[in-house]
């Protein structure tokens, strides 16, 4: 018998310590937000949370629902997947948990919430790396989180990323998977602003008509470099997984795969040719490239951007890096 926590995330009111932790909009829009409209956006619908909660529970679950508002109440749920004390005082996962965790999503930028306070505290610190942690990570295999999509029927447009890894949808199938399932493993993307990318992220902005506006930034994958920061640049495209591969109709990333251990980085810069007769036409150049890391230095003051669905902005360096199946779902 399994004990299940069904968390969902309460209302963030953009302040240290809310619901997505560093003023970030766990529920898909700006920080920034007045707290009575975050409240109306983050509603969270119970039909779904209840259908699971009682498929799990006819399963023979002990099922506990809790709505987190803090980094700190999603703390206290995480620290039931903790390991028995180690020699060395690190705080570890318990790979035979019989504790099991789903979240109840509304957007990606709420399960990446989750993720990234499971990175905080399992991730060692630089100076007690213990030596049974894989070369190529800087954290464990982090415990396998059930995902319940509260839209079951999002599609068209940007698909979220249960979406793209075809994941249940259903409440039943939801709680099915969590009891019965495999976890799958998947990569996670790191970055030195101390937040993690579960699918993607998308630079640049467009003006009130929807052109995409230029900007310049140094763009560097490894060893490559896709643009020196003297190209005017429409987009610069970072995924783990394939939600920002198009741009207006624009392919960006062709093959984000967030199990291939790669990140998958893409510019679209424009470029002026004159015809036969003169006449000057704009076409766009893609330029791509994969590796374990990413940094971009943006030239312009402030460069606008989406990271798994939640605005920023970027004014100095921000470095992504590979983390080669550190998270993962629980799937049928």
């Amino acid at each position: 018998m399994y004990d299940v926590v069904l968390l969902t995330l309460g209302s963030e009111r953009d302040a240290p310590g809310g619901g997505c932790g560093s003023g970030e909009a766990c529920c898909g829009g700006a920080t920034g937000d007045a707290p009575e409209r975050a409240e109306e956006r983050c509603e969270t619908p119970r039909v779904p949370v209840l259908a699971c909660a009682d498929a799990l529970t006819a399963r023979g679950a002990r099922v506990e629902m809790v709505t987190a508002r803090s980094d700190a109440e999603i703390d206290e749920v995480l620290a039931r997947l903790d390991a028995p004390p180690r020699p060395d005082g690190l705080t570890w996962p318990d790979p035979d948990s019989k504790t099991r965790l789903v979240v109840a999503t509304a957007s990606d930028g709420q399960l990446r919430a989750v993720v990234r306070r499971l990175v905080r505290r399992y991730a060692p610190p630089p100076s007690r790396r213990p030596a049974d942690l894989p070369g190529n990570r800087t954290v464990p295999d982090l415990p396998p989180v059930g995902v319940l999509p509260l839209d079951p029927a999002r599609g068209g447009g940007h698909r979220d990323l249960a979406a793209q890894l075809g994941l249940p949808r259903d409440p039943a199938a939801v709680a099915a998977a969590v009891l019965d399932g495999a976890p799958r493993r998947l990569d996670l993307l790191r970055n030195d602003g101390g937040s993690v990318t579960l699918d993607g992220a998308l630079l640049g902005a467009a003006d009130d008509a929807g052109r995409p506006l230029h900007w310049r930034g140094r763009v560097e994958v490894d060893d490559a470099v896709l643009s020196a920061g003297d190209d005017p640049l429409l987009a610069c495209a970072i995924g783990n997984a394939g939600g920002y591969a198009r741009l207006d109709g624009l392919p960006l990333l062709t093959a984000g795969d967030p199990t291939d251990g790669v990140v998958e980085v893409a510019v679209a810069v424009p470029v002026v040719t004159r015809s036969a007769l003169g006449r000057k036409r704009v076409r766009f150049e893609v330029r791509r490239a994969r590796g374990r890391a990413v940094a971009v230095i943006p030239r312009d003051e402030r460069v606008p951007y989406l990271d798994d669905g939640v605005e920023g902005e970027l004014s100095r360096k921000r470095s992504w890096w590979t983390e080669p199946g550190a998270w993962a779902v629980w799937t049928a």
